[in-house]
């Protein structure tokens, strides 16, 4: 491929840190991104930031980690920018960057980071121009589709969303004529417990009593190693904060491993709750699985409840003070996850929230599988694209 091998301040029209940003200015939804050492840190109204850059994290839990970006942007000092001369490829620059380990040039301070003047003179092979953008384009058309992917579901996720809050926190639900209850003069009658009015014929019932079947997991021993590293899904709380659906699983268990604690397998579809260090996440399982004891899964034997319990689990946390100690979530072990206390509604009602969602929620699910499927692909097709073991049609009718 006739390989060169450049520094980076070499290859680089630019290659240093951002600028601060107080942190008032940074909001949950604005115009532009604001990128510091572990990514995204959230958005605001003005950029620092237009074109094509490969982005650093210099200092974080993610210090070393590598972002492809153009457009748009605010960089903080927390992270590089490098953008790459018009001889070179700025994609391909992001992507080798990703296979380098960056982390390791990490200074042994108090607070570790990467200094700019360290990376500057690390050395890169490059392949001629018109390969480096051949690879970036492969590897890009994957990213983009992932990306697409999650924006959809996002939408998605929304919409179910949208329906769940109408209907059950507004109680604008149809009526017997398809009209909004609540606002239609439906009748609301006082529940002593939830110390509130809720529409007539709804109840309030212990979750046990909605759905009985509820698991608490637990960690095989970590002494022995043939316990794990195999193809049974360990599920753990960084599993669970991703998505909706949980494809993939950061920790695995062998047979063995899963064999000494039979009884808590669960199923496809379960919902996975987090109720140890970080409650109130929540996830539907994809597999036969199994969890840490930090985690409650409902077995669902009703199907019409799966998505209502979902939402409804997701503003317990958030909204409940009886789930709060001080502003922190409490520890919940099983009898306390499982008399959590379920504004319940009519099953007509829930069976046809279950109708108007599940072609969204089956979209999401296949979008987050085929997302899985996609990133493993990018990641094996990473370093043999960047090593020029994969060739073009092109290259070889040129040799």
């Amino acid at each position: 491929m006739n390989d060169i091998e450049i520094t980076l301040s070499k290859m680089c029209d630019r290659f240093s840190s951002g600028k601060g940003i107080n942190a008032s200015k940074i909001k949950v939804n604005d115009k532009y991104p604001v990128f510091g050492g572990n990514g995204i840190r959230g958005y605001t109204d003005t950029y620092n930031f237009d074109g094509e850059c490969a982005i650093i994290g210099r200092q974080g839990a993610n210090c070393g980690n590598v972002i492809y970006f153009k457009g748009k942007g605010y960089m903080t000092e927390h992270a590089i920018i490098a953008c790459a001369k018009s001889e070179y490829s700025t994609g391909y620059l992001a992507y080798k960057l990703k296979l380098m380990n960056l982390k390791q040039y990490q200074g042994q301070s108090a607070q570790p980071g990467l200094s700019v003047n360290t990376l500057s003179n690390i050395k890169v092979n490059l392949p001629k121009l018109i390969i480096q953008k051949k690879v970036f384009n492969i590897l890009n058309l994957l990213d983009s589709k992932i990306e697409l992917n999650n924006k959809i579901n996002a939408e998605l996720e929304s919409m179910a969303k949208t329906i769940y809050d109408y209907w059950f926190l507004q109680f604008e639900f149809p009526n017997e004529e398809g009209k909004p209850y609540k606002s239609s003069g439906g009748k609301m009658i006082w529940n002593e417990e939830l110390k509130r009015e809720i529409p007539e014929g709804w109840e309030t019932k212990r979750l046990s009593d909605i759905e009985p079947n509820i698991i608490t997991g637990k960690t095989p021993s970590t002494k022995n190693e043939n316990y794990y590293n195999g193809n049974i899904p360990f599920i753990t709380i960084s599993d669970v904060r991703k998505n909706m659906f949980i494809v993939n699983t950061e920790q695995t268990l062998s047979e063995e491993g899963a064999k000494t604690q039979e009884k808590k397998y669960i199923p496809e579809d379960a919902l996975c709750v987090t109720c140890i260090a970080s409650p109130g996440l929540v996830a539907f399982s994809t597999k036969l699985s199994q969890t840490n004891q930090q985690i409650n899964s409902i077995i669902f034997e009703k199907n019409y409840n799966k998505l209502y319990l979902y939402y409804y689990l997701k503003n317990y946390f958030k909204y409940t003070t009886g789930a709060k100690t001080g502003n922190t979530f409490a520890n919940m072990n099983k009898e306390d996850f499982s008399r959590i206390l379920v504004l319940y509604p009519k099953t007509k009602l829930l069976t046809l929230f279950q109708d108007k969602t599940l072609s969204l929620i089956k979209l999401i699910k296949k979008n987050t599988i085929e997302n899985q499927e996609l990133t493993a692909l990018r990641d094996f097709l990473l370093p043999l694209l960047m090593n020029g073991q994969v060739g073009f049609k092109e290259d070889k009718a040129e040799g």
